[in-house]
Formats: structure tokens, sequence, C-alpha cells
């Protein structure tokens, strides 16, 4: 069958329907009949296609509406403008949080280390580091403990000493967290 290009012209006997001068698409096999309505390709392949331009993000305007369609793009006008405030009502504004002074609610972590049982456990077994074990300050206690044991508690007192300026320290709220930075509990 015989096909006519409805854009250059050209006959051609092609089964795939494509135009071999020009490469548009013939859209209807029975072009040459005068009672079939004649179909014409858009565009030629070898011709650009001119994009739409549009920015990043932005829509296309369709001024296009259909009868029973609102057209959405004013708004309705009976709704209120709420980027003003409404004049009845005060502007109120929350002050900002002070924090409470007793901790929070009376909640009481459970995870707290005790301030005196570090304190205690300071003076009497600082030589050793425990109350640095005990609160998580893993480094200093091994420091004070391998400087009593390796000494074989010739330089014992110098341990002991740390240990109990560290215990009194800790009594006093000198050293008020533990190593991940929990607060002592009374």
């Amino acid at each position: 069958m015989e096909y006519k290009c409805n854009v250059c012209g050209n006959v051609f006997d092609d089964a795939l329907g494509t135009c071999p001068a020009c490469g548009s698409v013939v859209l209807n096999s029975a072009a040459q009949n005068d009672s079939a309505p004649q179909y014409q390709a858009s565009e030629a392949q070898n011709e650009p296609q001119q994009q739409p331009n549009y920015q990043y993000g932005e829509q296309p305007n369709y001024q296009q509406s259909y009868q029973g369609q609102p057209n959405y793009q004013q708004p309705y006008q009976g709704q209120p403008n709420y980027q003003q405030p409404y004049q009845g009502q005060p502007n109120y504004q929350q002050p900002p949080y002070q924090g409470n002074p007793q901790g929070g609610y009376g909640y009481k972590d459970p995870n707290a280390k005790s301030k005196i049982a570090a304190g205690i456990l300071g003076i009497l077994l600082g030589a050793f580091g425990v109350h640095n074990f005990y609160l998580g300050y893993t480094g200093k206690a091994i420091a004070q403990l391998l400087i009593t044991l390796l000494s074989c508690f010739t330089l014992c007192w110098v341990s002991e000493i740390w240990g109990l300026i560290e215990g009194i320290m800790i009594l006093t709220g000198s050293i008020a967290v533990d190593a991940t930075g929990r607060p002592l509990s009374d």
C-alpha cells in the first residue's frame, strides 16, 4: 500500500508508516482517501523540538478552564486572610523557659550515682581508684591503681592523697557529674 507523507508530500511504500525522506510518522494509513481525515505529523525528526521554558519547581500555567469548574487561581472570596492576626485576638507570647531550680518536677534519674558513696569511696579506698571506677572515670582509676600496685605500695601515699582530695571534692560538689555527664544524686 502506498502512503503519502503529509509533511513533505513524499509517496512511499513502508509498512512502518514513517516517511523515509523527512522521518515524520504518517498516522493514518488511508491517507489517500479523500473521505478519510488527513492527519499531519507535528514535526519532522530533523527539526529540533522547542522545549517549554519553565523554572525549576514551576508548573505550567494552563489558562484553559472547563464549564462547571471554578477558576482556582483567585482565592475564595469568603476565605479569611491568615497572614495577618485576627483583630479581636490578643497576641499572646509564652515567656522563655527559666528551668526548675529543684532539678525538674521531682524526677530522679535511676542511673544517677550517689555523691555520698563516691565521696566515701574516695576517702577510704582512694589509693586504689575505686571511686573513679564507680563514677566511670576508668583512665584516672587505672592510673591510681597502677601507681599503688607497681610501686609495691611504696607510692601508695601519693594515690591515697589524690583519692582523699577527690573524695572531699565530690562531697562538697566540686565534682558534680559522672563520666557520662549525669549529675550525682544526693
